[in-house]
């Protein structure tokens, strides 16, 4: 059995070498250069001692096989948090920041067995009724009009004014939204992910916003995820409808948002990948697979904790443990380097594996890839407006996301704005005059992004 002591000194700047003892996966360092973490980490075999937040310990896998022994042993490693030791001893304060992402809820990400399989079942069902043409059709429709508010500027933060409005507009489009209960779940969802208002304020506000919806569609039931949810044989309670959206748009924003503002940074920094769907340049769908394999935007998470005591790797973890799934770490496995070449594209833990794997990894794919591609169409000449050594990237143990994506490129007339692609021309002919101009220089407010998002397609 592996003993969890340090073998070298953790990376520069690493709060470790006061400490001595678990390796910190909060603040700036290791927002920096995850990597170099991931390396040290390594030292302690398929396992090390982590702290997600002062005062949260854990243990994170960073080894791929390690990473899959677990994922698929459900029996001995379960994802209800009820069982995490820390927690019921109280050693994990209550007000902890990490603590949303990990507490206990009743949906399919927190439960096992059989109650597992009747929330997922009823998941992924409802999810089944996408049709992937409608749903590239609303991509494409979403992504021209947030380009069409920053176009003839020549200028836009790609992360905060495109890549992380997208999946919010388009999720509210697979959920039946109405604009009102549109803007309140923008409103409330971003508050919840980025602190821009109390996160108890913002927690109302979606839960109010998802009542609402529910209520809306008891009354008219559409083609849509909720109303496909809401009929499934699973029978779900307005409570249980509510935590299963709240699941959905937690997974289907903060890091399709990544997802996609990654790529757009690989696009632009990465000599391998400039040029993107241009001649001389990868697909983007490559682009979009490197970074699931190499910079994936959950990071590390997957919590999850043994039954009782068991060795996992050579390294004891303990019942009710808290142990996390490094999906960066194990990706980039140095034991994987020479398999790398021969394993399917799809053989990354990005989208995690086993009973609790992402049913919507395809959507997911889909919406990345043409949020970039139909930007890549529409600002051709795109490119980083900052020195790429000044971007930074948010802290924080589970994702690796930038805090902005700085871009430059030749404004674009209002009447070439206005034409549409061939696939959303089914719809109305927009004008110039038809845009809504939700501030002067036309870039979109979150708090009526959805009605003003719905005024320019229908008008």
């Amino acid at each position: 059995m592996n003993n969890q002591s340090a073998f070298t000194e953790p990376p520069p700047g690493c709060p470790a070498h006061n400490s001595g003892r678990r390796i910190p996966m909060y603040g700036p360092e290791f927002a920096a250069d995850p990597q170099a973490f991931y390396t040290h980490m390594r030292q302690y075999g398929p396992t090390a001692p982590v702290e997600l937040a002062p005062g949260v310990d854990a243990t994170l896998v960073t080894d791929y096989s390690a990473a899959l022994q677990l994922l698929q042993n459900p029996d001995t490693f379960r994802k209800d948090s009820r069982r995490w030791r820390d927690l019921n001893e109280g050693k994990v304060a209550p007000n902890n920041p990490v603590l949303p992402m990990l507490a206990y809820r009743p949906n399919a990400l927190f439960t096992d067995g059989a109650e597992h399989m009747r929330l997922r079942q009823a998941v992924t069902d409802s999810l089944a009724g996408v049709d992937a043409h409608w749903l590239s059709r609303q991509v494409e429709r979403v992504s021209s009009y947030l380009i069409s508010q920053f176009s003839a500027l020549g200028e836009a933060d790609l992360l905060n004014d495109y890549a992380k409005m997208l999946p919010l507009l388009v999720f509210n489009e697979l959920f039946g939204c109405s604009p009102s209960i549109g803007d309140r779940l923008v409103i409330g969802t971003s508050g919840i992910f980025d602190a821009s208002m109390d996160a108890e304020k913002a927690n109302e506000e979606l839960t109010q916003a998802l009542i609402e919806l529910i209520a809306l569609k008891r009354r008219q039931p559409g083609d849509d995820v909720t109303s496909r949810l809401m009929a499934h044989p699973a029978k779900l309670t307005d409570e249980e409808m509510i935590h299963q959206l709240v699941m959905l748009i937690s997974a289907g924003t903060e890091p399709q948002r990544n997802l996609i503002a990654n790529g757009l940074y690989l696009l632009l920094c990465d000599e391998k990948h400039a040029g993107g769907s241009q001649a001389g340049g990868l697909l983007v769908e490559d682009v979009i697979d490197d970074v699931l394999w190499n910079s994936p935007p959950m990071a590390n998470y997957a919590p999850h904790y043994p039954v009782c005591d068991v060795e996992l790797g050579g390294n004891l973890l303990r019942a009710g443990d808290l142990v996390l799934i490094s999906f960066a770490g194990a990706n980039t496995d140095p034991a994987l380097s020479s398999s790398r070449q021969i394993l399917s594209k799809r053989a990354h833990l990005a989208w995690s594996a086993g009973p609790h794997a992402c049913p919507a990894k395809d959507s997911g794919q889909l919406i990345a890839v043409g949020a970039i591609e139909n930007l890549l169409n529409q600002l051709p000449d795109v490119e980083l407006a900052v020195p790429m050594e000044s971007l930074q990237w948010r802290p924080g143990p589970f994702h690796r996301a930038l805090t902005s994506l700085p871009a430059r490129f030749a404004p674009v007339r209002a009447q070439q704005t206005a034409m549409m692609s061939p696939a959303a021309q089914t719809g109305p002919v927009v004008t110039p005059a038809a845009i809504p101009q939700t501030r002067p220089q036309g870039k979109v407010q979150k708090s009526s992004a959805w009605s003003s998002f719905l005024a320019w397609w229908k008008s």
